[in-house]
């Protein structure tokens, strides 16, 4: 740090004291100067000062004008906020993990969804309102904004003012954009904010042509833009991995572990391109397992301070969605001559662990090494190996012996984990299948296999025991982090499992978190029954985000106190950051290994906001495509289970993944009620309950490209009048509702009066 830059802290430092001292009453800014006697020469500088204090959430400007510290956790928090797409309203997420806080639209101050807000406790929520809330407040001033630009559609507003109506539901501001814009009226654009304010004045530039509003590609091409995930690489870091040597030479060899002729193979998905790992298995005289997990060594192509570096650092992850793959790292690179292809020599890390018959690493160690890959399997053709396929089982019988051990290794692997608590999230994952155009043709659950249960387990190990060994080593390092939950949000949590009948066990209080193993039980008690998913989901709520840290806190969800990412580094940042490291180790010990103590910060910081961005992105593009795929069967009807219910209407589930909302106001056969305590609809006059796990026949009403939602209603209210209001099928559109002859003298005889009063 420079010492203006020091001298500049210290001067922060002594203003944010006064601000923070007890003596202190809240004084406007001329107060300030006078009050401190800041020299006119310096009252720039002081103002610069103010700012930057603001911009942290250190301090913040009340109401009436006067300077506020932000020390009072009772008064005010800093966080994100999440916006609601179906409201206009939001929460804040407090960085302390506590309870969030609701903020109505009205007071929500310019900030959008996403953005980093420090807010103002105006009362506690009345009981029982919010989920997840137990205040509500007022957004203060926006810290950091989430969003440069936007993904929307161009129309034009009032005075013919041109304005852009963002994709995003939670962002509820649209932006002008200038009038020579006019021509792309009806198009979806990309805009670049260039100036943020209350809703009606975010003002930005048209950057990029996203093509029809109906384009399934152009909607994608919005998404991966808004979300900051750059989808091309620069020439500099092309010329990189284009000169990057494709053969191995004796120099890579040197000091290397040569495991070329050892039985190592790799099991992916059918689509994979991209083979991080590869996996051995023994049976020691001793009777124990000894594992070998072999990863890319991918920081022998790409090193520190080269543009692939910085390409990779910046991207951090690579996104994966339903019509394509963003790398992390140029084709040829990461398909390439990082990719733990079959038959060809490959340069790897490998952690070789000793495990005995209760799943304990009892020895490992950790190499610097050369593979070739015998086989590249795939979770398809392995399960059904283990599921008894007589041309696959003869086809590869040369591994059946190892993968029948790995099986039994990854079962022992399990048990030990379910033993210490960890909680296990099993549930099928949604496929999509897309054609030439990005369109999607199928959508289906894929249920995971023994295989995929088995190289995941083996992934835990090495993960686990990489992080225990640089925990003990004391080496800068990146972990893999996740806190115990709150008490607000477990307490939150605890009340609705009451709607099931259903209690956390144990106790957890103000300096005591519930264990992990409880919160296993309660999946264990609903496994197979209709509310499953919704309490599983609820539950993922109410755990802490997962992120990367330069500090071994342990993982809270795996009951894990070691953990870090080592297997992936062609598609994490974090893995590649830790293996720089680990060469580093191996080769000269402790020694110098100061120089990654910033690097491991920065990184975790980055690969942490990166990762964020590309699962907002997965989730948006996987919600496109769902309501793309059902838009050619508007009118069909179909089994779900109701998953959700809110004051607003209810949510279902179909068989195929597919969500969707039944509005509350289409349930025109009574009038309904909703009860929080049970998240149950009523309805007053017939007593007709709606609740969580109801299976329900409903019929596809609306599916919407923009909103990337689907509507639903319930099959028997199906008629005629609601097929004319949803425009379904050769019904024709509702006619206008005519005004009658006595509204219209009753008009007529209202603007006379008000014409003769103007008279008088």
């Amino acid at each position: 740090m420079e010492n203006s830059d020091i001298v500049k802290e210290e001067r922060k430092s002594k203003i944010l004291a006064y601000l923070s001292s007890k003596e202190y009453v809240p004084l406007r800014r001329r107060e300030l100067v006078t009050v401190l006697d800041v020299p006119k020469s310096d009252e720039e500088e002081f103002n610069v000062l103010l700012h930057a204090l603001m911009d942290e959430g250190k301090i913040y400007i009340s109401k009436t004008g006067r300077y506020v510290p932000s020390t009072d956790a009772s008064k005010t928090v800093t966080g994100v906020l999440h916006c609601n797409a179906r409201g206009y309203f939001g929460f804040v997420s407090p960085d302390s993990g506590e309870a969030e806080v609701y903020v109505a639209g009205k007071s929500l101050n310019s900030a959008l969804d996403g953005d980093t807000v420090l807010a103002g406790i105006d009362k506690q929520a009345s009981a029982g309102r919010f989920e997840n809330a137990n205040s509500e407040g007022h957004i203060i001033r926006v810290l950091k904004r989430a969003h440069t630009t936007f993904a929307g559609t161009v129309y034009e507003g009032k005075s013919g003012v041109i304005l852009v109506k963002p994709d995003n539901m939670k962002i509820y501001a649209h932006i002008k954009i200038s009038k020579e814009n006019k021509a792309l009226i009806g198009k979806r654009v990309c805009v670049e904010i260039t100036k943020y304010g209350k809703s009606d004045k975010i003002q930005g530039k048209v950057i990029e042509v996203l093509g029809d509003r109906d384009s399934v590609r152009g909607y994608i091409d919005g998404i991966i833009i808004e979300n900051g995930i750059k989808s091309e690489f620069d020439a500099e870091t092309l010329a990189e991995a284009e000169n990057a040597p494709a053969e191995i030479t004796e120099a890579d060899l040197k000091g290397r572990l040569d495991l070329r002729d050892e039985l190592i193979f790799t099991i992916d998905g059918a689509s994979a391109k991209d083979f991080d790992d590869a996996v051995s298995l023994e049976i020691l005289e001793n009777g124990n397992y000894y594992l070998g997990v072999h990863i890319a060594d991918v920081t022998r192509y790409v090193t520190q301070g080269s543009a692939l570096d910085n390409e990779a650092f910046e991207r951090a992850t690579s996104v994966y969605l339903a019509d394509r793959v963003i790398p992390m790292l140029p084709e040829r690179l990461s398909n390439g001559i990082c990719s733990l292809n079959p038959n060809e020599d490959r340069l790897t890390l490998s952690v070789f662990m000793e495990i005995d018959g209760g799943g304990n690493v009892v020895k490992h160690s950790l190499n610097e090494s050369v593979i070739r890959s015998k086989e590249r399997m795939t979770y398809e053709d392995t399960n059904a190996i283990f599921d008894g396929d007589e041309a696959l089982r003869e086809k590869y019988a040369h591994l059946l012996p190892t993968l029948n051990a790995m099986a039994e290794l990854a079962e022992i692997l399990n048990k030990k984990r379910e033993k210490r608590g960890a909680i296990q999230f099993d549930f099928p994952e949604t496929q999509i299948k897309v054609n030439e155009n990005a369109e999607p043709v199928d959508i289906s659950y894929y249920t995971r296999g023994i295989s995929n249960k088995m190289i995941e387990e083996f992934m835990l190990s090495a993960n686990e025991t990489v992080a225990e060994t640089a925990f003990w080593a004391e080496l800068p390092f990146v972990y893999r982090a996740h806190e115990a939950p709150s008490t607000d949000k477990i307490t939150a949590f605890n009340e609705f499992l009451k709607n099931f009948g259903l209690r956390i066990k144990g106790g957890f209080g103000d300096n005591e978190s519930v264990h992990p193993k409880a919160l296993q039980q309660i999946l264990d008690a609903v496994k197979d029954r209709p509310e499953e998913r919704v309490v599983a989901d609820s539950m993922l709520h109410s755990l802490m985000k997962a992120d990367y840290r330069p500090e071994c806190i342990g993982h809270f969800g795996l009951a894990a106190k070691y953990y870090c990412h080592f297997t992936s580094p062609i598609r994490r940042y974090p893995d590649l950051a830790i293996h720089r490291i680990l060469k580093e180790y191996i080769n000269n010990g402790t020694e110098g290994l100061s120089k990654f103590n910033a690097f491991v910060h920065n990184a975790s910081a980055r690969s942490s906001e990166a990762e964020v961005s590309a699962e907002t992105a997965e989730r948006a593009v996987d919600d496109l495509m769902k309501a793309k795929y059902m838009t050619d069967f508007v009118g069909n009807a179909y089994d779900a289970v109701i998953t959700s219910i809110t004051t607003f209407g209810v949510f279902v589930t179909l068989e195929n993944s597919v969500e969707g909302l039944i509005r509350l106001q289409n349930m025109t056969d009574d009038y309904y009620e909703y009860d929080e305590k049970t998240r149950t609809l009523t309805g007053r006059r017939k007593n007709r309950i709606y609740k969580i796990g109801d299976k329900v026949r409903v019929m596809l009403m609306r599916a919407d490209l923009q909103l990337r939602q689907v509507d639903f209603v319930f099959e028997e209210a199906a008629d005629a009048k609601m097929l004319k209001r949803f425009k379904i099928g050769a019904a024709a559109p509702v006619p206008p509702v005519k005004k009658s002859k006595k509204r219209k003298r009753r008009k007529k005889r209202k603007k006379k009066k008000k014409e003769e009063s103007k008279g008088q």
